[in-house]
Order: C-alpha cells, then structure tokens, then sequence
C-alpha cells in the first residue's frame, strides 16, 4: 500500500509594523564609526598599523612645529612591553596645545584647525591622532598620556579617552607639573601590532620623512634600544602655505548652497566676489547673463534650480586660473642636500615644476628627483649557488619614494598614480636596462591644498590625469639628466676598455709590423699605432654621440582653455 505523502502547508509570515522595525533605530557618531571600520584609517596590519600610528604622531607634530615658526626637533621611541605589546612615545618642541583646547583637539574625531580650511598640510582631516587614542583604548583598555606646554599656560599633564559614543573626549589624572616644558608629547600603548625593519617599517617611514623634510632633526630609539638621528641639513623654515578659497571650477551645486546658506553678504554678486577666488567684477557681469535671475537677491535665499543655473553659467565662464603662491615647496635646493646626506648618491637630478591645476579648481605642484649609484635604492638578500653553497648577498634595486605634501606614503603603493606614472616612464631610454634590478631612487613630492587620496587611509594618490601628466613631466625631465650622465660613463667606460685592449696587444702589432716591414724603430712603430688608435676613438666618439634631444621628450603643457592668462 502506496503511503500518502502529505505536503506541509507554510504558515504565511505576519506582517511587521514599521514601529516594531524602527524599535532599534540607533544614531552613531563618527567615532563609533571608525571604531568598526578602523581599516579605513590605515590600522589595518599588524605591522602596517604600527608604522601609521607613527605617521600620525609625527606630521601632527611637523604641521605645529612649523606653523608656529619653529624648527621642529622631535623624539620618537618605541618600548616592547610584551608580545605584540608596545609603547610609543613621541616628543615635540613645537607651540603646545593651549589648556582649553587639549581635550578636544586630541580625543574627538573630525575636530581641528585642517579641515575646514584650503591649506597645504600634512594631515587635512581631523582624525588622525584622535583616531591613534581610539586605537590604543580599543587595544589595551587604557588611557593615552599628554603633556602640553605653551608659553604663556603651564604644563599640563592629563591621561585621555575617548566616548566613541558621543565622539567626546574624557579627561582623567590631569595635574599640573613644575619643570616647565614646551611643546607636546604623547606616550600610548597598543596591542596586535609588531615592530620589524624593512620597506614598511617606522625605520623607513622616519628616514623618508628626513629626506623630504631637511629642517627637521629627528631622534629614534627602536625597541632594540638602537638609536638613530637626522640631523637638519637646512637652517632654514620653510614658508607658511597661506589657506585659499576655493576656485568656481571645482563647486558642485550642493556646496554652492552651502556656501550661500551661511554667506556674510547679503546679495549674490558680492557673495560670489568674497567666497570664491578668482572671482571679479567682469565675471559677475558675464554670469548674469547667462543666468535666469537677479544676482543682487538675498543668497540665502536661492533655490536648487538657481544654484543649478548658477552653475552652468559659471562652466561657460573664463576665469583666471587659481592662485599658486599659496602653495610652499620643498626647494630643489633642499631637495640635493638632504638626498646627498641620506642617500649620497653617485650622481642626483632634482626638478620643481611650476603651480598648477587638477580638477579646475585645486592648485598643486610636483617636485621629483632621481638619485644614481652610491647608496641610491634599497638593499634586498639575493641567494646565489656557488658550487652546492648557497651564498646569500646583499644588493641594491630600485626604490620609488612617494610624498603628500612632505609626508612619506609607504603603503598602497600599486594603487597609487606616483608609482603607476614612476613605472611606466620608458627607463631603457635613459640607460637604465632593467630599472628593477638598478640602483636608482625615485623621488616623487604631491603638494597642493587638497591631496586626492584613495581612501581615508591617505596612502595612495588617485589617477587624476593632470596630476599623472605633472609626475610624467617631472620624471622624464630628471631622468634625462640622469641618463645623459649614464650613457657618458657607459662610453668612458668603453673607451678605457679599448684602451687597456690596445695596450695589451700593441706590442704584438708592433713585432709583426717589424717582421713584416722590416722598419726598425719600434717607438716609431708604436707611437704611428698609438695615434690611429686614438683617431678611431675620437671618430667613434663622434660618431655615436648622443644628442639631448634624442632622449629628451616634449616637456610642455598645452594651455588649459578653461583658463584665461
């Protein structure tokens, strides 16, 4: 007998109200946030995180120093407390953080003096130190120690959390000490991070950051208690980048309002003219014929449809493009010192191009150099078999060392347009056969008052055409220079070789030619041998020499025709 199948009737689901759904609506603060997505801050790796940590240490401390017009002298020290268990210290002779602001300015995200402004800094966001204490409470449970002196308050010492869920700081053990002490310093403790050498490492990270920032003197103890210092090449600060405003080209419609929902002026027209740069009278005028309204009404008042019309009639003007001397170099100058001291190469080529624009409305500027031989690249371990020994060398291979604005990039280094642009330049042309196995360092430096990074992270450039076409430019200038003198010594080289030739067979040439002609004089012999030898050199010489313009490329730009001169 067939058993009867019986199917099993589904109970219909019941419908939920949407009260029930929004019972666990919740608000988040951007420090709860980052909390959970920590990665996005570049503590990510163990070993990563340790070296960004550092990062975010010491720009904070180089952007004060320098703000204040103080030639920075910074102490970095890393002590092993236990697996994967360090401490970090930092200790700056900048201005020190006044009293009332300590709190704030290092235990809430997104709070500061960089973001809200269009100025060539280091750090432009607000969260990286912050986000450092977040880390160490996360890790370890326990509290960041500072101590802040400025000249005119005491030196105040605190111990500093953060409430990740109201994004606020929380202030324990402050005191206040006699020796009177100016500048800050942050000593912290973290978990789940190592301290090793190598390409990634905060030894690297610290010598990039002497070489592009020459003023600086920097002590290092390791948690080996080996101890490293730069010293300052360059007696000298460098010039204070003024903040912009921002250029109409690089306004969306969102932030025209925004600006206009809490502009000063009380017409259009004059708000255009205050909050914009490059924004004068004739360009007023040339707008309000373009756009369907009066500019003399209440900016405050205008709608999304006129800040839209607004825009478009701004994309059809000619403006002057952006102002660049607000932007602050490193200096070629400076540039060869600090190569010279660190990396003391046999030859050094340095560029700083001229200002210019990315996204219509953002000024930048590259600085490159290309250093040769000496010291030039980095050392790697290279097993080679002799026999049925393996013998490990050490030798040296390119490097491309990568800057926003004076700060080392270590990481992301495939995503980032600076190595894409440094990889792609056509080294064989400049007498570099294989640029991986060279010993050649690549210098690349991004500045500008907003650097368009990848992600939160700040390690990598993103693709931005005018950016890329800048580093070509600046590469294949340097690189120039360098394979001019490599191709020289190439040739001298050979020459020499010829020459050593010559020498060691001449005397063979000369007792046939006895033999053959029956002269005598061997000296005549020889010194007749001698000047041919050295005519078919000079002729080779001159027949191989090498222009300039075969290795040289086109190193203009054509003119931007959003622009007018």
């Amino acid at each position: 007998m067939a058993e009867k199948v019986l199917e099993k009737k589904e109970t219909p689901r019941k419908e939920v109200e949407a009260e029930q759904l929004f019972t666990e609506f919740k608000e988040h603060s951007v420090a709860d946030f980052f909390k959970k997505n920590k990665q996005m801050l570049g503590l990510s790796g163990k070993q990563r995180t340790m070296t960004t940590i550092i990062h975010e240490l010491v720009t904070n401390s180089l952007d004060a120093c320098e703000e204040a017009g103080i030639l920075p002298e910074l102490e970095v020290s890393i002590s092993e407390l236990g697996t994967e268990y360090y401490e970090i210290s930092v200790v700056d002779n900048g201005p020190g953080i006044p009293e009332d602001k300590l709190a704030s300015a290092m235990g809430k995200l997104l709070a500061g003096t960089k973001f809200h402004r269009l100025v060539q800094t280091r750090g432009q966001q607000g969260i990286g130190v912050s986000g450092i204490i977040l880390l160490s409470q996360m890790t370890t449970g326990k509290p960041t120690k500072i101590i802040s002196g400025t000249n005119k308050g005491k030196t105040v010492s605190i111990e500093i959390s953060i409430d990740s869920k109201t994004n606020t700081p929380k202030v324990t053990d402050k005191h206040y000490l006699e020796n009177k002490f100016k500048g800050l310093a942050v000593k912290c403790k973290f978990k789940d991070i190592v301290y090793k050498k190598g390409q990634s490492s905060v030894d690297e990270y610290l010598r990039r950051t002497a070489i592009a920032n020459p003023h600086l003197t920097l002590k290092f103890q390791d948690p080996n208690g080996e101890a490293t210092k730069y010293t300052r090449t360059v007696n000298k600060l460098p010039n204070i980048p003024t903040a912009v405003k921002p250029h109409p080209r690089g306004v969306t419609v969102d932030e025209m309002l925004t600006y206009a929902r809490h502009a000063q002026a009380r017409k259009v027209n004059s708000f255009l003219t205050t909050t914009f740069d490059r924004f004068g009278q004739t360009s007023v005028d040339n707008v309000q014929q373009l756009v369907h309204f009066d500019l003399n009404k209440d900016p405050r008042s205008l709608s999304w449809e006129e800040a839209e019309d607004l825009i478009k009639a701004i994309k059809q003007t000619k403006f002057i493009a952006p102002s660049t001397d607000n932007l602050v170099p490193i200096g070629e100058d400076q540039i060869k010192k600090s190569l010279k001291a660190i990396v003391e190469p046999e030859f050094l080529a340095v560029v700083t191009r001229k200002p210019t624009v990315y996204q219509g409305g953002y000024a930048f500027q590259i600085e490159a150099g290309v250093a040769y031989g000496g010291k030039a690249g980095r050392l790697i371990s290279v097993e080679k078999t002799s026999g049925k020994e393996v013998i490990t060398e050490e030798v040296r291979s390119s490097e491309i060392i990568r800057y926003a604005n004076k700060a080392p990039l270590l990481f992301d280094a495939g995503g980032c347009s600076i190595t894409k642009t440094a990889e792609s330049v056509d080294w064989k042309r400049y007498g570099i056969s294989n640029f991986d196995t060279s010993p050649i360092t690549v210098f690349v430096n991004l500045i500008s008052v907003h650097i368009p990074y990848t992600s939160a992270g700040k390690s990598a450039v993103s693709d931005d055409p005018d950016i890329v076409n800048e580093i070509k430019l600046a590469l294949m200038d340097v690189s120039r220079r360098v394979g001019i003198y490599i191709i020289e010594k190439k040739r001298e080289e050979e020459k020499k070789e010829k020459k050593k030739v010559f020498a060691k067979y001449a005397p063979y040439v000369v007792e046939a030619l006895v033999h053959t002609t029956g002269e005598k004089n061997k000296e005549l012999l020889l010194k007749n041998l001698n000047n041919m030898v050295l005519e078919k050199l000079k002729m080779e010489e001159e027949g191989i020499k090498i222009a300039d313009d075969e290795i040289a490329e086109d190193d203009s730009i054509a003119e931007d025709e959003e622009f007018e001169e």
